[in-house]
């Protein structure tokens, strides 16, 4: 057991040594904790994680946020993985840094949701910790408390999700502060675009936040409705931001802005909208130097004209029909006394994979 990890130690240490070479894959080498298994984070500790310095002294200082921050990297992977999984991208991790290995830096619209929606995890989780009264330095948003409308018979109370502190604390991890960040079209870098989506999925959780109430009152009635502001379940703000990326827009890169003509127009980006410098490869063959699976083998859909359908999904190509056979346990009964009985019944199925 101490040699495997040992062996897990000195492998997240090699991994950060190599993708620190690049900033950018420094500054998202937290996602790692996404597809750690459980037990592995605690037993590295703060100074073992693949983290950049300056996430590895706030780590230490707050290191009663560390299972916080891996459940909103665990969080983040599920969502994106959820949100893309009959996509030809199919949001596909690795084990090593960096998990989501070329699209991490590519500057499309794939890097867009990837940092929206980790930085939208990191805000849900830490939050729900507060909420839940495991932290010290945070709990439940009292500022509402003591508000309402007495004439319409509700006041807030209970706990509001705090989400002021998780954003916070997204920020103050995730983001490699910028000075001057601009919001047009033609003023971004790739530091700038990954900051700008990540601000865009903290804001997400605070679009999808609802307000929940419960009813008082004599014999089941509703004299008085106690209210509270409380966060979306994940899977509906992994939704909107896929709505986002589907209505992303794309702005030029400030190293290329030389080449455009000086009158060009100035349009402003919205705060809320996922932005990205590079157009997306078509994901339908593989690239191992870009680390593109590729479609091919894929299961897909024959009768359906989404992109799980195997004329979209397949590019074309066409797709293979494997005869499947499926055994399982049906038409059960429970016998007297005491156990179920149950028959084997067996089904053959047609499955469909891209050629």
């Amino acid at each position: 057991m101490e040699a495997r990890s040992c062996g897990v130690r000195h492998m997240s240490a090699l991994s950060l040594l190599l993708v620190c070479v690049c900033p950018l894959c420094c500054r998202g080498s937290w996602m790692w904790l996404g597809v750690t298994s459980p037990g592995v984070v605690e037993k590295l500790g703060c100074s073992n994680l693949p983290l950049s310095p300056r996430q590895r002294e706030l780590c230490s200082r707050k290191s009663v946020l560390l299972p916080g921050i891996q459940e909103g990297a665990r969080l983040g992977v599920a969502e994106c993985q959820r949100q893309f999984r009959h996509e030809r991208w199919n949001c596909s991790t690795n084990q090593q840094v960096p998990v989501f290995g070329h699209e991490l830096t590519s500057g499309t619209k794939e890097t867009a949701f990837i940092y929206a929606v980790m930085a939208a995890g990191l805000v849900h989780a830490v939050t729900r910790s507060c909420s839940q009264g495991n932290m010290t330095e945070c709990g439940c948003d009292a500022r509402l408390r003591g508000g309402g409308s007495a004439a319409e018979g509700w006041h807030w109370g209970g706990c509001s999700d705090h989400i002021q502190y998780g954003t916070w604390f997204s920020r103050k991890f995730m983001d490699h502060t910028v000075k001057n960040m601009s919001t047009s079209r033609s003023s971004y870098t790739p530091s700038t675009m990954n900051q700008h989506n990540s601000e865009a999925g903290r804001q997400a959780i605070n679009r999808t936040m609802s307000t929940d109430c419960r009813c008082h009152g004599v014999s089941g009635s509703c004299a008085v409705k106690t209210c509270w502001r409380t966060m979306a379940p994940f899977e509906r703000v992994g939704t909107y931001l896929k709505d986002r990326y589907e209505h992303s827009v794309q702005v030029t890169e400030r190293s290329k802005r030389k080449t455009k003509r000086k009158d060009q127009r100035r349009l402003h980006v919205d705060k809320h909208q996922l932005i990205f410098l590079n157009k997306s490869p078509n994901y339908c063959l593989e690239d191992r130097r870009r680390g593109i699976a590729g479609t091919r083998g894929r299961r897909c859909n024959r009768t359906s004209t989404g992109p799980d359908g195997c004329n979209l999904l397949c590019c074309g190509r066409g797709y293979n029909t494997h005869v499947v056979r499926h055994v399982q346990r049906c038409e059960c009964k429970f016998v007297w006394c005491c156990y179920v009985h149950c028959r084997r019944c067996e089904s053959m199925n047609d499955m469909h994979t891209c050629k």
